[in-house]
C-alpha cells in the first residue's frame, strides 16, 4: 500500500522560512511526478509547484522566486523549502505523487497534509 507521509509544517512569523517534506513509502516500481497544492481556508485547493522525474521545477507566480521543490529519490522523498513567508501561504499544503504500482499501472497519491501558518 502506497502511502504519502508529511512533515515539517508549524507557525512561521511573516519574512521567516519553513521547509515542509513528503515521503513515499509502500511497494512500487517508480516514482513519476511529484506536486505540491495547498489548500487555504474557505479557498480551494490549488497548485503552487512541481518537480518532474527528470528533475525540472514549475511553480505558480505567487510562490516563484521564493518556494523552491526538490526531492531526494534516495528516500524517495520531496521537498518544499518556503522563504520570505507571507499571511497569505496560510494553508494545509499537500504532496501528491504520481506512482508506478506494478508495471505500467499508474496512480495519483495524497498525502495527509501538514497546516503552515505565518503569523506574527
Amino acid at each position: 500500500q502506497v502511502q504519502l507521509v508529511e512533515s515539517g509544517g508549524g507557525l512561521v512569523q511573516p519574512g521567516g522560512s519553513l521547509t515542509v517534506s513528503c515521503r513515499v513509502t509502500g511497494m512500487f516500481i517508480r516514482i513519476h511526478d511529484m506536486d505540491w497544492h495547498r489548500q487555504a481556508p474557505g479557498k480551494q485547493r490549488e497548485w503552487i509547484a512541481g518537480i518532474s522525474t527528470g528533475g525540472g521545477a514549475n511553480y505558480q507566480d505567487s510562490v516563484k522566486d521564493r518556494f523552491t521543490v526538490s526531492k531526494d529519490n534516495g528516500k524517495n522523498t520531496v521537498y518544499l523549502q518556503m522563504n520570505n513567508l507571507k499571511s497569505e501561504d496560510t494553508a494545509v499544503y499537500y504532496c501528491n505523487a504520481v506512482v508506478e504500482v506494478v508495471e505500467r499501472a499508474i496512480k495519483s497519491y495524497w498525502g495527509q497534509g501538514t497546516q503552515v501558518t505565518v503569523s506574527s
